[in-house]
């Protein structure tokens, strides 16, 4: 379990957010929205111990995450980037099998059990069949999936993404939001969890994830996607009138006034983001 108590984000000694509390358990997928400047990334970057806390305390199965070195990290929390260009046209294989990387000493080389684990992962995605094939080549969604196996290679128990389908064409979304949704719902025995970034409130509602709803360097709410995601919080949230209606199907969506503008995002705040 992934905890944040009372945690104090920022860069250097300027606060972005303060008194944040997060909690991520197994089989749990925990969803953060917010607009841009509102520290999201800054939040991710702190619960991976890439940046040291301002006030408070990230602990990771009751452990101070500070006082962890880099491979404990690594072996319990695996990290989904938004997008990955590798300077080498690997094979899709060899870019999962980097995920095994936790698993191994300083100077050791994957071996068969490693090999096994990396294509195990490409098989529980449905991908198996592009092991061989160049990694730089790959859509985006086959590119996104491949790299969510990498993580599951990684065998550990937490899996932080950071806006899995930016960029992503319409279909490609779909197919990488069903593969989140199947690994968290199978991951109860497995004890895998997931925390991700989005931009779009609908992806929480279809995933039927908590929501820890950003505004301001704060939390406005936390809970199911049903209730935090109201018309009144997202509006404020996103300054511009919100509505979230039920389709047909019983899902909800969420549709902002396109009659009136949010407020202008300074440059600093852009870059906070």
């Amino acid at each position: 379990m992934l905890e944040a108590r009372d945690l104090s984000i920022g860069y250097g000694k300027m606060p972005l957010g303060i008194g944040l509390s997060v909690t991520v358990r197994p089989g749990e997928i925990l969803c953060l929205l917010g607009p841009n400047g509102c520290g999201k990334t800054t939040l991710f970057r702190t619960l991976l111990g890439l940046l040291p806390q301002l006030g408070g305390s990230v602990l990771l199965n009751g452990q101070p995450i500070s006082a962890m070195t880099r491979a404990r990290i690594a072996q319990a929390i695996a990290y989904v980037p938004q997008a990955h260009a590798p300077p080498f046209p690997f094979e899709a294989l060899e870019v999962v099998l980097m995920g095994r990387t936790a698993r191994l000493g300083a100077f050791a080389q994957p071996g068969k059990t490693d090999r096994a684990a990396a294509r195990d992962a490409l098989r529980r995605l449905g991908i198996q069949d592009l092991a061989h094939r160049d990694y730089s080549r790959l859509s985006g969604g086959q590119r996104q999936l491949v790299l969510i196996a990498r993580a599951l290679a990684q065998q550990a128990a937490l899996i932080v993404m950071d806006e899995p389908t930016a960029s992503l064409d319409f279909g490609n979304q779909a197919q990488v939001l069903a593969q989140i949704e199947t690994l968290t719902r199978s991951a109860t025995a497995e004890g895998h969890g997931v925390i991700l970034s989005t931009h779009d409130p609908d992806q929480a509602f279809a995933l039927n994830a908590r929501v820890l709803l950003m505004h301001r360097g704060g939390v406005l709410a936390d809970g199911p996607a049903a209730d935090v995601l109201t018309e009144a919080n997202l509006s404020t949230v996103y300054g511009l009138p919100v509505t979230v209606e039920t389709t047909s199907s019983g899902r909800r969506i969420c549709l902002p006034s396109l009659r009136q503008s949010a407020p202008t995002m300074t440059s600093e705040a852009l870059t906070m983001a």
